[in-house]
């Protein structure tokens, strides 16, 4: 069976594509392997969403993020209605950091852009930051900007609503990693691991960090990778109760010292409840697919598990911990800090480059990508980034 189009990545962009160009009338395969039951034992590729939570928010300092995040927040209740997956959790989200001095640009920045788009929040200082979040013991000159109708989202549900929703209307899933993509003039042959051979008019490469793996698209895509390590402090029944009102946070620490993001508590599916924590103390950079692989085979880096917790503690010094685990995850960064919407020739294009904010908007993304392959213009007069390299 040829197809109009084949999404090559079922991870939160690709299924967000797949459905909806099916929804524009497209006949869609969407092509990638289900999550690896054992992480360190697994030879084949990797994604990010394979996680129980996710902060989703409008509030950014950049313009074209916050507005990305908007449409697709906008959209939630849509896709998991048609995809009968609930993955949104609306417990708000609170941006925080040094109003003045260094490292107050981010919080300056995120003001600015919520006023311009009229995000609606909440701007807290001192004692009224302090009685609103309780849970937290901010330094004085900390600015917060809390957003009601953010929260976090569970990126495996997410991906589960988007492919449900698509199949549903029509996007034939195949659950395999594509090793080959080949343009042969007149339409694309995709080559899987397991052997069966797909031809469609297009293809959508949309495969995060390793849209970088050799064979999926004529041009090398500009991403630079880097690994990063995720804390979970896990917490008992009574802590998650006396948590229960905390938001999903982000915090600039004053004098530059870094930033961290911390996800309210979440029950993951070994039964247990956890507080996660990023915010890598530094950049190390995974330049090969070899190297990507044997990251996410290991379980991230204990000192930098370590560093996090030890943020976590100091800004929740009340926090009664179980214990402090850690996984593996990785960011792709753009060189202008934008996802990349392009095509390398006239049925091949690549939709990738989270740049650490991509799993919120994963649907405007997609749509955007979906628009892109089937000939559509994007939205000019509201996105300021024209998407390419």
């Amino acid at each position: 069976m040829g197809f109009d189009v084949i999404v090559v990545g079922a991870g939160l962009w690709g299924s967000a594509c797949a459905r909806h160009l099916s929804a524009m009338g497209a006949r869609v395969a969407l092509v990638g392997p289900a999550e690896p039951r054992d992480a360190a034992a697994h030879n084949g590729v990797f994604a990010s969403h394979y996680d129980e939570a996710r902060i989703t928010r409008r509030l950014d300092n950049s313009r074209d993020w916050a507005l990305f995040a908007d449409a697709a927040m906008r959209r939630y209740a849509e896709i998991e209605t048609l995809g009968g997956q609930k993955f949104f959790h609306k417990v708000g989200a609170l941006m925080a950091g040094p109003e003045s001095g260094v490292g107050s640009d981010y919080m300056r920045d995120t003001a600015a852009v919520a006023q311009a788009e009229s995000i609606a929040h909440d701007a807290l200082r001192g004692a009224a930051l302090q009685e609103r979040f309780p849970f937290f013991d901010f330094p004085d000159g900390i600015l917060g900007l809390f957003e009601k109708e953010g929260g976090w989202i569970n990126p495996r549900a997410h991906v589960a609503a988007e492919i449900g929703a698509g199949v549903a209307n029509g996007v034939t899933l195949v659950q395999d990693e594509v090793v080959e993509v080949e343009d042969i003039g007149n339409g694309v042959t995709v080559r899987c691991a397991g052997g069966e051979t797909l031809q469609a008019d297009k293809v959508v490469v949309a495969g995060g960090a390793f849209s970088k793996a050799p064979g999926l698209l004529p041009d090398p895509v500009p991403l630079q990778v880097y690994a990063r390590t995720i804390a979970f402090v896990e917490i008992d029944a009574a802590e998650a109760e006396r948590l229960k009102d905390m938001p999903s946070v982000v915090y600039f620490f004053p004098e530059g010292a870094g930033d961290c993001y911390v996800l309210p508590p979440v029950l993951y599916p070994d039964g247990k409840t956890y507080l996660k924590i990023g915010g890598d103390p530094t950049d190390v950079e995974l330049s090969t697919v070899s190297e990507m692989k044997e990251w996410f085979r290991g379980d991230g880096d204990p000192k930098a598990a370590d560093y996090m917790a030890a943020q976590l503690f100091k800004l929740m010094p009340n926090l009664a911990s179980q214990g402090v685990s850690r996984n593996s995850c990785v960011t792709s960064f753009t060189p202008r800090s934008t996802p990349l919407i392009y095509g390398q020739s006239e049925r091949v294009y690549a939709v990738t480059g989270g740049n650490g904010a991509g799993a919120k908007c994963a649907d405007e993304i997609g749509r955007l990508g979906a628009w892109k392959v089937l000939g559509k213009p994007l939205p000019e007069n509201r996105y300021q980034t024209d998407f390419l390299p």
